[in-house]
């Protein structure tokens, strides 16, 4: 029987990378996404004899979205689930609280933080099931530490840092591991959603050095869901050579 991975924010960045890895290297996959082209096209890439893909065009802000979509996959997929990564993320503005912009926040909030509690609380039965299985909650360095203009952004992450905590501590007992992975400066669509489509201002986050990329991300994740069953990688922050830490980066060039 084939094992699956569930994949959230599937279609871009580290989502798409990382389902794209796990393909290559024997997992089927359940897709979950807001934008439907963007899944049809990676279902049509990946879909073979060895790789079946189930994608579901679904909103994780949306708890009950969440539930019909996790609910209308066959048994014989829910029953196989071994992997859960939550990347579905994003950062929306950056300045100072005192003229931050509420819907920011709250799309922040619902999709770092709700979002990731709708979908691991759909899936995680499944897991328990089995007695086995690993959760990869994909957090940020903004979740270790935080920095100017990053306050809503850095609390979710923060929020995230601390679910994967108690996660750990609540699913221990069913032999099902959690894996918070904080990932430093990327280069992915996320400054374009953070800076509203200003190219010019995300293309600036990333000159002078050279920031992580998606493939990254996806190799680490990689790495750790493949260690043995009696080792988890609890934690683990990667950042880019040139990043001391959330808010100091030396530019090279």
């Amino acid at each position: 029987m084939d094992k699956f991975a569930f994949v959230t924010g599937a279609t871009s960045g580290f989502g798409e990378a990382t389902a794209r890895l796990l393909a290559e290297n024997g997992y089927s996959l359940v897709l979950m996404a807001r934008r439907s082209d963007r899944l049809e096209k990676m279902k049509q890439d990946l879909s073979s004899d060895e790789c079946q893909i189930y994608a579901l065009q679904t909103d994780v802000r949306n708890e009950n979205e969440v539930i019909e979509a996790v609910n209308s996959l066959p048994e014989k997929v829910k029953s196989n689930i071994h992997i859960l990564v939550n990347n579905a993320g994003l950062a929306v503005g950056r300045g100072p609280i005192e003229s931050g912009i509420s819907d920011d926040w709250e799309r922040m909030i619902d999709t770092n933080i709700k979002g990731l509690l709708y979908v691991t609380k759909a899936v995680v039965p499944f897991l328990i099931a089995n007695k086995a299985g690993h959760i990869v909650n994909i957090a940020s360095i903004a979740g270790k530490e935080v920095y100017p203009g990053g306050n809503v952004y850095c609390a979710t992450k923060h929020a995230v840092d601390a679910l994967s905590r108690s996660m750990r501590i609540d699913l221990v007992q069913y032999g099902i591991k959690v894996t918070n992975i904080a990932p430093g400066a990327a280069e992915t669509e996320f400054s374009i959603v953070r800076f509203k489509g200003n190219t010019e201002t995300a293309d600036s986050v990333y000159e002078g050095y050279d920031p992580l990329v998606a493939q990254d991300i996806a190799e680490t994740i990689m790495f750790v869901v493949s260690r043995p069953a009696h080792v988890t990688i609890n934690d683990l922050t990667i950042m880019p050579t040139a990043q001391a830490s959330a808010s100091v980066l030396w530019k090279l060039y």
